[in-house]
């Protein structure tokens, strides 16, 4: 009955072949991925730690162009604090050069007024510095650091000092003369010239160039100015003269000093000294001239000005007012008296 039972038109089939998945690669093969696919388990708590830590939570991810706006606007405002602390810096230094021209400027008009209430005020004079109980008293007054301002202080103190070391040089021209009169008689003539150029050279050359230089630095007078170049150009002329000597004129220059050496070398070496002396008085003397002129030509004086200035200062000196009147009433007189 089993064989009637059978299809007759079915393939035979091999028993073992009736179930493909008896197969030995594929119960292998589906076992390995049976037990890949039991041990990993997507929602366990190791699983789901795992990923926590390694990925980017969605609130971190939505605010990352919020950080890149923030680090903008930072650098935004760290530029525009420079720029402010650099306008302060600038507005400080401002500040200060105002407050330092501010201090000069009064310090300026300060010493102006102090040298405008020193030429009204009384002063008493305190040159030549002479003790108290000479007879003679000082005849000017003199004070670099009250009236003569900072930038001209400096030349006018050289003036000075070239004041001071003409008067010694001619003091030594004297001693030299000496020797020179010691030396022969014939020269007697420069021995009494040199003491007449020391007695009369040392004062006026104090009153007619270095007094005009001084009064020209103290109150930027115009005529000071020209009339001390106009007798200082005859100073150094004079210097020139001494410098070289020529005999019977009472100096001790270079001709009259060589001219000594074969006769006696000591006096010619004492001669030559003094020689040396005026050599460094008329090389000093053009040297400030110089220095002197261009610190005239900062002041703005100028030949108009120095005529503004004489004239003003003859119409309003008293002496000379006196002088007119008298000269003008006399005159009248003179004339009515004729009628």
């Amino acid at each position: 009955m089993s064989e009637f039972d059978n299809n007759p038109f079915v393939d035979p089939v091999d028993p073992v072949d009736m179930n493909p998945f008896q197969d030995a690669s594929i119960t292998q093969a589906t076992g390995r991925a049976a037990e890949g696919a039991g041990e990993y388990n997507p929602f366990s708590a190791t699983e789901m730690e795992t990923h926590v830590d390694s990925t980017i939570p969605i609130s971190a991810a939505s605010s990352q162009p919020a950080v890149l706006q923030t680090s903008v606007e930072q650098s935004t405002q760290a530029n525009v604090a420079i720029g402010q602390a650099n306008l302060m810096k600038q507005q400080e230094e401002l500040e200060r050069k105002a407050a330092e021209l501010e201090r000069k400027e009064q310090e300026l008009q300060n010493s102006s007024a102090g040298r405008a209430a020193l030429n009204t005020g009384d002063k008493q004079n305190n040159w030549p510095p002479l003790p108290s109980f000479s007879p003679v008293k000082p005849c000017f007054y003199q004070d670099f650091e009250g009236e003569i301002p900072e930038e001209y202080r400096g030349i006018c103190k050289r003036m000075y000092y070239l004041w001071m070391f003409h008067s010694a040089t001619l003091l030594l021209n004297v001693l030299a003369c000496l020797a020179y009169f010691t030396a022969g008689s014939q020269y007697g003539v420069d021995f009494g010239l040199s003491i007449l150029w020391f007695f009369l050279f040392t004062p006026v050359s104090f009153i007619c160039w270095y007094r005009p230089v001084y009064k020209a630095f103290r109150s930027d007078n115009s005529f000071s100015f020209f009339f001390f170049f106009f007798i200082f150009f005859f100073q150094v002329a004079v210097y020139i003269i001494q410098t070289v000597g020529i005999p019977k004129w009472g100096n001790s220059g270079w001709i009259a000093a060589i001219s000594m050496i074969g006769t006696n070398l000591a006096v010619a070496v004492v001669m030559m000294v003094v020689a040396g002396f005026f050599t460094v008085n008329a090389v000093l003397a053009v040297f400030l001239l110089k220095a002197v002129h261009s610190k005239y030509r900062r002041t703005g004086a100028s030949f108009t000005k120095a005529q503004q200035e004489f004239s003003s200062g003859v119409l309003t000196n008293r002496t000379v007012q006196t002088a007119a009147s008298s000269a003008a009433a006399s005159a009248a007189q003179g004339a009515f008296g004729r009628n």
